[in-house]
């Protein structure tokens, strides 16, 4: 029997991104509902990653009292005000089990009674007027906006001739004694793959991941997405000649005989040479991908990066269709491969930073800020780059902001993703500003070409006030006026990540400033 319900902003998943938005519009005492397909609260998590382990770290023992600081090596709890639901509160592993992170969501939306509907999947999304959302029951959900906090739900699959043949990494055995002196190749080389690839090590014959490009290796991009020691155990046994592999090239094809797969690799390294190789097994471990089948022509968001993702405006909107935004690992197509947004210590502070878009847009809510005096900016500046979680995480994506209006008051306005802060100045949004000051942490210049462990390479001296050619994270002010960079100031960095020397740090921000 169908239904209709009503309400103003529908949240689609409940996953840590629905979460979030949902607990932030409870604060706010917004109409919304959460629709879930499973049965409770993170379901992905219930089947990924295959082998359990997180890559987000879990840090318990930090040393340091400050619940804002804490937060940088806490990388999967979300934003809320009661310290109870804190990740750290669940397990003392530094790399958890997600089944760990299974029971967190579920109190988590529990305890702050969020209002949501599981089983509840989501079939179509039409736009009429209103969005109208329609469940599997059959029931219509009338909503006038649509915040969809799906993830990426679909496997990605790439053009290869034959790929049906392989093993998706969703369903694959875990179980290492089904792939005994068995040759496995295994296709990608992202975090899932070398995760699989770990796992085979003391049973399999052989091992192969493939992929194009060079590997790229976190401790040395600084993007966590990229592979990371957690799961490289693998390149030992490549390096040093266990039989193991890791080919850099394209897969061509692959076809299926009596006697396993042949599978023509294309090797980069070597102007492209085809090689065919036999396996016993093969892994497609390439990822996943945003799924838009659900919504009809009208209200179907432009996808970007190879159909991955949807593609977003600067406040995560849809680039075509208004009123339709998005929240979580989805909004990575922001800062692809470049900051955090692909993870939970990233999109919390963003979903936040959309709730506040949402505020100011529909409600007459300004963003939050203060006043304060145009001789303390300086150490105004100074606390927030030692304590601030959010832009220690989204480095170079968030900022804070130092607002100047003509008649020369100031005010300080916390946590504005880069690009929106911009686009909003120049539509009068954060009122008359005359000049703004950006605040970010960032790495370097061409952090990502430098071996952080070569000391060759040269470090800041400690001693050295410019900060220009510090490569390791540290905070950066720019000026601007009418959305062009006037000037910028780099702090120099620092190992324990504490910018408040007088001579090195504050004195130099200070003339800066002046």
């Amino acid at each position: 029997m169908s239904s209709e319900v009503s309400t103003e902003c529908l949240v689609i998943g409940a996953g840590p991104a629905g979460l979030q938005a949902s607990y932030l519009l409870n604060q706010a005492g917004r109409d919304h509902l959460v629709l879930e397909s499973g049965a409770a609260a993170g379901t992905f998590f219930t089947r990924f990653p295959r082998h359990r382990r997180l890559i987000s770290i879990n840090k318990v023992h930090t040393g340091w009292d400050d619940p804002e600081l804490n937060l940088r090596v806490d990388w999967n709890s979300l934003l809320s005000d009661d310290p109870e639901l804190l990740f750290t509160g669940y397990t003392p592993r530094y790399f958890p089990h997600a089944d760990d992170m299974v029971r967190y969501l579920g109190d988590f939306a529990v305890k702050n009674d969020l209002p949501i509907r599981y089983d509840t999947r989501v079939v179509s999304v039409s736009r009429p007027d209103d969005f109208l959302v329609r469940d599997q029951h059959g029931v219509t959900y009338r909503a006038r906006r649509v915040i969809v906090a799906t993830g990426v739900s679909k496997p990605y699959v790439p053009e290869i001739d034959g790929v049906e043949h392989a093993e998706p990494y969703y369903d694959v055995s875990v179980d290492p004694a089904d792939f005994v002196n068995q040759k496995v190749l295994i296709i990608g080389r992202g975090n899932s793959a070398f995760e699989t690839a770990d796992a085979l090590v003391e049973t399999a014959s052989v091992i192969h991941v493939a992929g194009p490009g060079s590997l790229k290796l976190a401790w040395q991009t600084h993007f966590v997405g990229h592979l990371r020691a957690v799961n490289n155990n693998f390149l030992d046994t490549y390096q040093l000649k266990s039989q193991n592999a890791v080919l850099d090239g394209h897969i061509a094809g692959i076809r299926r005989d009596d006697d396993g797969y042949l599978v023509q690799v294309s090797f980069q390294r070597v102007n492209e040479v085809i090689k065919e190789i036999r396996y016993d097994r093969v892994v497609l471990a390439t990822g996943f991908r945003f799924d838009a089948s659900i919504f009809a022509p009208e209200c179907r968001p432009r996808l970007t990066i190879n159909s991955r993702f949807p593609d977003q405006t600067a406040a995560w909107e849809s680039v075509n269709v208004p009123d339709l935004f998005f929240a979580g690992t989805i909004t990575q197509a922001r800062d692809f491969k470049k900051s955090t947004s692909g993870f939970i210590h990233g999109f919390r502070y963003g979903v936040r930073a959309l709730h506040r878009i949402l505020e100011q847009r529909y409600h007459g809510v300004d963003w939050p800020s203060r006043a304060i005096d145009p001789g303390a900016v300086t150490d105004a500046i100074i606390d927030r780059v030692n304590r601030t979680s959010a832009l220690w995480q989204l480095f170079a994506f968030m900022a804070d902001a130092v607002l100047i209006s003509p008649d020369g008051a100031v005010r300080y306005v916390e946590e504005v993703p880069v690009a929106h802060l911009h686009e909003a100045v120049a539509r009068g949004e954060f009122g008359d500003v005359e000049t703004y000051l950006t605040v970010t942490l960032e790495y370097g210049a061409d952090h990502d070409k430098v071996n952080p462990f070569d000391i060759s390479a040269g470090r800041t001296s400690q001693d050295d006030t410019s900060g220009l050619d510090g490569r390791y994270l540290h905070p950066v002010v720019r000026r601007f006026r009418a959305g062009e960079l006037v000037d910028e100031h780099h702090l120099t960095e620092n190992l324990e990540n504490e910018w408040d020397s007088e001579t090195v740090h504050k004195a130099p921000l200070r003339e800066y400033l002046r």
